[in-house]
């Protein structure tokens, strides 16, 4: 039974410009839900589009109102994204399911889906969060150049009712915000779910690219690695490219 206030789209642009229509127009509550069959503009991170397959896809954005501080933002985030992997990792044990930093689902070393949270700040204060999710869900394939691409249906052979999805996903998010974590805590859950963690992973920048060793990422969004010549330092999302 659902429990919450969900607005269903057959086709939209994006469900989080939805949502940022409804808190602009003061309309919004904490926990409301706005669905999508497809998307005609579904954002990504750093700009990027998210593409779809109409009725294939879980494509929703929640509506929170923080508790937090605002300098809890990353960590916010985090264990949002420990929380969406903790209820795929349920559904599927041979599976292994993590979170690419910042924000990339990934199901057996590919990436099945990604989040997108959004946050209003008025003045000092966060008022509101949109968090966004595109997952694959019932795709037998996936078109177009995505090598790395795949679904809940090609790493299980199963089709999953979209619907039960989101309520899952849904209640394990809006335990995170309505009791949420320190953000000690929220890190070390995150971390636990971070794709690639102690392992090398290449990164690069215009012509050039590097291995580094990844170590974790920290509550102000940060990435820590060790580099070739064993010093510490610390990527800032965007600041170069994660290379597949």
């Amino acid at each position: 039974m659902i429990d919450f206030t969900i607005i269903e789209h057959s086709f939209i642009d994006s469900t989080n410009n939805y949502a940022m229509q409804l808190i602009d127009a003061n309309k919004a509550l904490h926990g409301m839900t706005i669905t999508a069959q497809s998307q005609t503009g579904g954002k990504g991170q750093r700009g990027k589009q998210w593409v779809d397959t109409p009725g294939k896809s879980l494509l929703m954005s929640i509506i929170i109102n923080p508790i937090q501080e605002i300098q809890e933002q990353f960590s916010f985030n985090a264990s949002v994204a420990s929380a969406i992997a903790n209820v795929l990792q349920k559904l599927n044990n041979n599976w292994r399911v993590h979170i690419k930093w910042p924000n990339d689902i990934i199901i057996n070393d590919k990436k099945a889906g990604g989040i997108l949270i959004e946050n209003i700040l008025r003045g000092s204060k966060w008022t509101h969060s949109v968090i966004g999710l595109g997952l694959n869900v019932n795709q037998k394939e996936l078109t177009g150049d995505l090598p790395y691409a795949t679904s809940l249906t090609i790493e299980s052979g199963e089709n999953y009712l979209i619907t039960e999805l989101r309520d899952s996903i849904h209640a394990a998010i809006m335990n995170v915000a309505d009791f949420p974590l320190s953000a000690q805590s929220a890190m070390t859950s995150y971390n636990e779910v971070l794709f690639k963690r102690g392992k090398m992973q290449r990164f690069s920048e215009q012509t050039k690219s590097w291995e580094v060793k990844i170590i974790g990422a920290h509550p102000d969004g940060r990435l820590e690695i060790v580099d070739e010549n064993g010093n510490t330092q610390f990527y800032f999302h965007g600041q170069y490219e994660w290379c597949w």
